[in-house]
């Protein structure tokens, strides 16, 4: 296998909002779940995305993490790294966005790397180094509010400086504007300057077919899914990566009746689509401070849902709105409380395949993580775009083979996308 692009992801949501996005513009895509087995057989294809869950991780291990898997990508002759991140920056001071960038640049040779956590398809922009959620600063918007990682300043540069080792610079979108030649001439001024990476602007897809095309300079580049469409369209323009095979999709065994929902994240759009999904299937709320008390809310969830399933879809939640999270951790734990309401969603959904699950829709980065592990699934095929950013995705490997997976960033879709979600699956 040689690989046109390989990509490290720090999250298992944003893993598929990437291979759908490359996926849907020309590239034969695989996401795996961290490194592959040395027995999982991989189909040839063009691009490999090795979801990690690295994001809220202690900065040194996700560094090594995703050594490992820049590694293992160069090894089947990937050309370029993209190192994919959440559209909304999710970072701390500490990193790991910083870390792991300037791990990756000195790791396949230094240079200066390209920087932009864009995608105009989910309202992902950025310019003059601010990112903007729809119409609003970042740090105007709901995330301000994220349990994990809270963004309270909208300016990338100053946010991604103060987690790297070397300055951070800026290629406005005026430089964008001239085209690739331009921003390749503003990218070695700032390297001459001893910049180590710089934020470059882009607010609609035609920005990222430039960006796509100067990423490719450099052996590694770091941004979302609007970076990676950009790469997927530069690379068919080099000649490299096929048609996607919507072939290998269908000849997956149907997704079987049973199907829920797990919906780990508090944002906004996720409230809202519980809300909707309410109206027509049954919905259970953990007792979070039963579970806080050491309550058995694995088996009660269970022995709720399981009758229930053969009668069509259930949902089972721990999302609760901003206020409500902030109260409950300042009572019963912040952190370790998380921890522990994402290994109960996490045992549920394996209870729930024990009963035969055919269908899994896991709403948030963090509930998906932690569910994927604990099935022990190793690898997805890609298949139709439910939202923007969200693929139907088909488990190959020998854990669960054939069971037909969606895992959604908690701001993703629109109020339906539930109900969507299940009639893709099916």
């Amino acid at each position: 296998m040689t690989l046109a692009l390989g990509c490290i992801a720090d999250d298992y949501t944003g893993a598929s909002d990437l291979a759908n996005a490359l996926s849907g513009n020309g590239l034969r895509v695989v996401q795996t779940i961290g490194l592959p087995d040395a027995g999982l057989a991989l189909p040839e294809v063009d691009a490999v995305v090795v979801a990690l869950k690295s994001r809220s991780i202690e900065a040194g291990e996700a560094v090594r993490l995703s050594r490992a898997a820049q590694a293992w990508l160069a090894a089947r002759g990937a050309g370029h790294i993209l190192f994919k991140i959440c559209s909304t920056f999710d970072s701390t001071d500490a990193g790991n966005i910083g870390p792991v960038t300037d791990a990756l640049r000195e790791a396949t040779g230094g240079g200066i790397t390209l920087v932009n956590p864009g995608f105009p398809g989910t309202g992902r922009r950025v310019f003059q180094g601010h990112l903007f959620v729809h119409e609003e600063l970042l740090s105007e918007s709901p995330l301000k509010d994220h349990p994990l990682n809270p963004m309270h300043d909208a300016n990338l540069v100053r946010v991604l400086a103060r987690q790297s080792a070397a300055p951070v610079g800026l290629v406005p979108l005026q430089v964008v504007a001239q085209g690739a030649e331009a921003v390749r001439q503003a990218l070695h001024a700032l390297a001459a300057e001893g910049k180590g990476s710089a934020i470059v602007d882009a607010v609609n897809d035609g920005d990222f077919e430039v960006l796509g095309a100067v990423a490719l300079d450099q052996p590694v580049s770091t941004g979302a899914s609007g970076l990676g469409i950009g790469l997927a369209r530069a690379l068919a323009r080099r000649g490299q990566g096929a048609a996607r095979a919507d072939a290998e999709w269908d000849a997956l065994p149907p997704g079987k009746d049973h199907a829920a929902i797990l919906a780990g994240s508090c944002s906004k759009a996720t409230l809202g689509q519980i809300a909707e999904a309410a109206r027509t299937m049954p919905v259970l709320h953990l007792d979070i401070e039963a579970l806080a008390g050491g309550q058995d809310v694995v088996a009660t969830a269970l022995a709720w849902a399981r009758p229930k399933l053969r009668n069509g879809p259930v949902l089972i939640a721990s999302s609760r709105p901003p206020a409500e999270v902030a109260d409950l951790q300042k009572r019963l734990g912040g952190t370790a409380l998380g921890a522990r309401i994402e290994a109960a969603l996490a045992a549920i959904a394996e209870g729930l395949t024990q009963a035969g699950l055919g269908r899994l829709v896991v709403a948030g980065g963090e509930t998906s993580g932690s569910v994927v592990n604990r099935l022990g699934l190793q690898a997805f095929r890609i298949g139709a775009e439910i939202a923007p950013g969200v693929p139907a995705l088909g488990v190959i490997g020998t854990h669960h083979a054939g069971l037909r997976i969606a895992l959604k960033s908690g701001n993703f879709g629109g109020p339906d996308f539930f109900a969507r979600a299940l009639n893709a699956l099916a």
